[in-house]
């Protein structure tokens, strides 16, 4: 390569060729910016600067990666959820910016002050660390089944320096006898013969993570069923799910005794959460 063809807007061009998809440019800076060091800002300042070889060569292998569909998210070690850096890695799903809803729901609910709080298959940790974040008072716990996930969690409450203890569980089946005034999920609620599961980025991310039986609903059946022996008189339960399961959720919020059942809308104004308050009947003992 000649200088002029090393500069930081012709490296750039040029992998915006071999990445295309929907943010080639995007993806080509954040890679670019990894290997060199210099903030994408500096590569609009200045486009001319020459892209050293060494990180050339580093650059160009990340390239290919992404061409061949790899989340740049896993590329980087990295993705920022609710301005948080998390490390991420392939055990665990790469946190969505849809998903911050699901935070934004659960800060407006009307919870005390030192609220007792789980996220259930947390991955990266993202909702209980966004959680913890703003509301310092709030005893935040997180669970997921995978290892990998609760070691990369533990890793990024750590790093964040937020006080949000993880454990391995599958759902509420590992959890010490608690009561909880919020409980938050974003589970598995894709059906398993989905062709989104072929295309994009979700090839690289556990199926685990993303699976739940024929209709997409086992995993939210179980959470939602299971949520009123776990939670205080009063307590709330905010799940996301599929953007055209909105009215099965409900459906299923109604049946195991929910109140104030409503929906939320993710930033693309898809039906993408629900959330409900688990009162008890005085009538009878829980």
């Amino acid at each position: 390569m000649t200088e002029s063809a090393a500069s930081c807007e012709a490296v750039i061009r040029q992998a915006m060729v071999a990445i295309a998809g929907d943010s080639p440019r995007l993806d080509a800076e954040l890679l670019l910016a990894r290997v060199t060091g210099w903030s994408r800002t500096s590569f609009r300042a200045w486009p001319e600067r020459t892209v050293p070889d060494d990180a050339l060569a580093h650059f160009q292998t990340l390239v290919e990666r992404r061409a061949h569909g790899e989340p740049v998210a896993h590329l980087l070690g990295e993705q920022e959820f609710w301005s948080l850096p998390l490390a991420v890695n392939a055990t665990t799903l790469i946190p969505r910016p849809d998903t911050e809803c699901l935070v934004e729901a659960a800060l407006a609910l009307p919870l005390p002050g030192r609220a007792q709080v789980i996220d259930l298959g947390t991955g990266t940790g993202a909702i209980a660390l966004a959680l913890a974040s703003e509301r310092p008072g709030w005893q935040v716990q997180a669970c997921d089944l995978v290892p990998e996930a609760v070691a990369l969690a533990r890793q990024n409450a750590e790093s964040l320096k937020l006080a949000v203890s993880v454990c391995q569980s599958a759902w509420f089946d590992s959890l010490a006898p608690q009561r909880f005034d919020l409980i938050v999920s974003n589970p598995p609620y894709i059906r398993q013969d989905d062709h989104h599961l072929e295309e994009g980025d979700v090839r690289f991310e556990p199926g685990s993570a993303l699976v739940s039986g024929p209709d997409g609903l086992d995993d939210l059946r179980q959470i939602v069923g299971q949520a009123s022996g776990w939670l205080n008189n009063g307590g709330w339960l905010v799940v996301e799910h599929g953007y055209d399961q909105a009215e099965a959720v409900r459906a299923l919020f109604a049946a195991a005794g929910f109140e104030a059942i409503e929906g939320r809308k993710d930033y693309g104004g898809q039906d993408r959460l629900t959330l409900g308050r688990w009162q008890e009947d005085p009538n009878h003992a829980h």
